[in-house]
């Protein structure tokens, strides 16, 4: 009894030291590679100081559409939903996104809206969205802001980001970074 309780306590204080001082360094010295040394990547535009990686809330129909939000965007509550894809309050909160998407994009099928334009993210603040995604918004933007599909076709491929080492993930679209360039379009 005695040898099984002293190695329990050997046990918990190695995985304290490894788990909580080990790791917790070791995953603290790779942040610090990376861009804004862990504490998120700031973009300033126009005076304004930004997070790149917070998706930001754009309704205005003259902007690309981010994904929606579940805690509307506000990162001091990430989290989805939690209603499953039968809840009949999300399901009507899905149909008021398409018929109001289908609204302000005329011309564009209802199958041909992607689903992340509809629907929020796990954590609420995903700031990306898919080539896609991007690509079915530029009829509506070339026609408010008077400027041709190709400028905005141009746009959204020099912005689009690449899978990580041409590999893991889907091409994507930071949002906010797209439409920083976008008011810098002539």
């Amino acid at each position: 009894m005695k040898s099984a309780f002293s190695q329990a306590v050997r046990l918990t204080i190695i995985c304290l030291v490894l788990f909580s001082g080990i790791y917790t360094f070791i995953v603290w010295g790779i942040t610090q590679g990376a861009p804004g040394a862990g504490k998120g990547e700031k973009i300033t535009a126009n005076g304004k100081t930004y997070y790149a990686n917070i998706g930001q809330s754009f309704t205005d129909g003259k902007w690309f559409a981010s994904r929606p939000s579940a805690v509307a965007y506000n990162a001091a509550g990430s989290g989805g939903s939690n209603k499953g894809p039968s809840n009949p309050g999300y399901l009507a909160e899905v149909k008021k996104r398409i018929d109001t998407f289908l609204l302000l994009n005329p011309g564009v099928a209802k199958q041909d809206i992607p689903a992340e334009l509809v629907t929020a993210s796990g954590s609420g603040l995903d700031p990306h969205i898919s080539v896609a995604s991007a690509k079915v918004q530029v009829k509506r933007i070339a026609a408010i802001r008077k400027v041709s599909e190709d400028k905005l076709y141009a746009l959204i491929k020099k912005n689009t980001e690449k899978p990580l080492g041409g590999l893991l993930g889907p091409e994507k679209i930071n949002v906010l970074k797209l439409n920083l360039a976008l008011s810098t379009l002539k």
